[in-house]
């Protein structure tokens, strides 16, 4: 007897490999009642004619293969299931997961002094305001030539949309009089 999560698994990928032969039967040309199998092979393979050969459903494990005609004879190739890949991704994030959760709870692991004091100038920090003659004035530091740059840049496009959509307009009303 299979346990319930595996039966699960199989179900679920037999719904998915009996939707995708659906679907694929729908595109190559409307669905096709499947012929009955002879007695010796237990109906277990079930074809759909597509443009490229035939689209083969196994009926026990739910895999779905397509087959084509190549210079050596039939080849079948075993259509990517997505939701192993995806059940498969899902796993290795749990498990870097879990590994994450206990070096966290192992505690810090930064080697070194910790308490160890800011640099006198910090790169990082942002200036701030100067104040020059006691507490009166606040000096504001001036853009860069860079930032000013930026802006003229989008003003000019802006306008120049504005303008070519002005002359769009322009054009319309005038040919619809």
């Amino acid at each position: 007897m299979r346990p319930e999560t595996s039966s699960t698994t199989s179900c679920t990928t037999s719904w998915l490999a009996a939707a995708a032969f659906a679907a694929a039967m729908a595109i190559g040309g409307g669905l096709v009642a499947a012929e009955s199998a002879p007695d010796g092979e237990n109906g277990r393979y079930s074809m759909a004619p597509i443009p490229e050969g035939v689209l083969r459903l196994d009926t026990r494990t739910g895999t779905v293969s397509t087959c084509s005609k190549n210079g050596a004879g039939w080849a079948c190739y075993a259509v990517p299931d997505e939701r192993t890949a995806l059940d498969a991704e899902i796993g290795r994030l749990q498990a870097e997961v879990e590994k994450l959760k206990g070096q966290l709870a192992a505690g810090p692991t930064v080697s070194g002094k910790i308490d160890e004091a800011l640099p006198k100038s910090d790169p990082l920090k942002k200036a701030e305001p100067r104040s020059a003659e006691g507490e009166r004035k606040i000096e504001i530091p001036l853009p860069s030539d860079q930032d000013v740059d930026r802006v003229m840049s989008f003003l000019e496009k802006a306008w120049r949309r504005l303008i070519d959509m002005a002359n769009r307009v322009q054009k319309d009303v005038s040919g619809k009089i």
